[in-house]
């Protein structure tokens, strides 16, 4: 441990490759092209919204699996999740790779969680290849949470468009021969709740959650925003960036220079009609495996923070009139 809530590997294990896919809005954005697989029916061959979501995992992680040419019968433990009711994404999707399963919520935060946790699990010696996979569907994220689409409902300015994609991560020790990047160290957030109840403003929900974690992590490993070539947040969006800066700048913390959010670079939110930009647990990691893994890959990142953020709320806390807290896990991602 290190500090109040990060913990620093010793034998920093690493992630070696991963897999994305994603949806045709998604493909159509400004990194469409990065993607390991668009898929043009958002539907997946699947009949409902849900069968459709576990097919992306499903997907995800067979692409993980060709790509870094080994069996399902390799990994040893799935740390996997999603943003629906039971995780039935997960659970459905991935029961046929008989692979020993740890089900995991983090709401849009679940790809740090399944990456920190799996991290830990590979770092302490207890499995030598760990599976970390998540997903989101912007139909089957708007049937739990909002309304279904037959309503036709007008989205506020506030609100983020749930993205459809997943992605699978491959974890293992610090002393394989290649690996996409070094998970340096972990800071797991705290719940987060500011009082605010509107589901159409994600980004406001989530932002004390991500200033906190960013807060804690600079004062755990005794670093600046500066010893960071990026700070990434997961769904922020544009609202909960501008009040992520806020907050941090009470505490004398400026972020802006390093800050990217993967809500604002997966649309191009004005010609998309995506108002405050991409959220869901697919958003970070579907960005993370195309985008962020690259850029450390080649060298153009040294260090970067990667930090998903979740609202922790259902449709029965919300429909009971309870408030929506955040919570936000950061991983530390250096060059291998």
């Amino acid at each position: 441990m290190l500090g109040k809530q990060s913990i620093q590997f010793q034998n920093p294990p690493c992630i070696v490759n991963s897999g994305s896919i994603v949806g045709s809005k998604e493909g159509q954005g400004p990194m469409g092209k990065l993607f390991d697989k668009v898929g043009y029916d958002d539907m997946f061959g699947a009949k409902t919204w849900e069968e459709a979501e576990s097919a992306l995992q499903r997907e995800a992680l067979q692409i993980m699996l060709e790509k870094e040419k080994i069996k399902k019968e390799d990994i040893q433990l799935i740390f996997a999740g999603d943003l629906l009711g039971q995780s039935i994404a997960s659970s459905f999707g991935l029961s046929s790779f008989h692979t020993p399963h740890i089900g995991l919520y983090g709401a849009c935060s679940t790809c740090g969680l399944s990456i920190g946790v799996g991290s830990m699990a590979v770092a302490g010696g207890f499995v030598d290849r760990a599976a970390c996979v998540t997903s989101s569907h912007f139909a089957s994220a708007e049937k739990e949470f909002r309304f279904p689409l037959s309503y036709g409902n007008q989205r506020p300015l506030s609100a983020t468009w749930t993205v459809t994609g997943s992605a699978a991560f491959l974890l293992a020790p610090g002393d394989v021969k290649k690996a996409r990047a070094r998970i340096a160290g972990v800071t797991f957030g705290k719940i987060m709740d500011y009082g605010i109840k509107d589901s159409m403003n994600m980004g406001a929900c989530m932002a004390p959650a991500a200033a906190d974690s960013i807060k804690q992590h600079l004062a755990d490993f005794g670093r600046a925003p500066g010893d960071y070539d990026k700070i990434i947040t997961g769904d922020l969006g544009s609202v909960g960036q501008q009040l992520l800066f806020e907050l941090l700048s009470k505490d004398g913390i400026d972020i802006t220079k390093q800050h990217m959010d993967c809500g604002m670079e997966i649309f191009d939110s004005e010609k998309q009609n995506t108002n405050a930009g991409g959220s869901g647990c697919g958003c970070a990691a579907v960005i993370l495996s195309a985008y962020i893994l690259k850029k450390i890959e080649e060298g153009v990142w040294k260090r970067v923070l990667f930090l998903p953020t979740g609202a922790l709320l259902s449709k029965t806390s919300f429909n009971e009139g309870q408030t929506i807290p955040g919570i936000a896990h950061g991983i530390v991602l250096e060059q291998f």
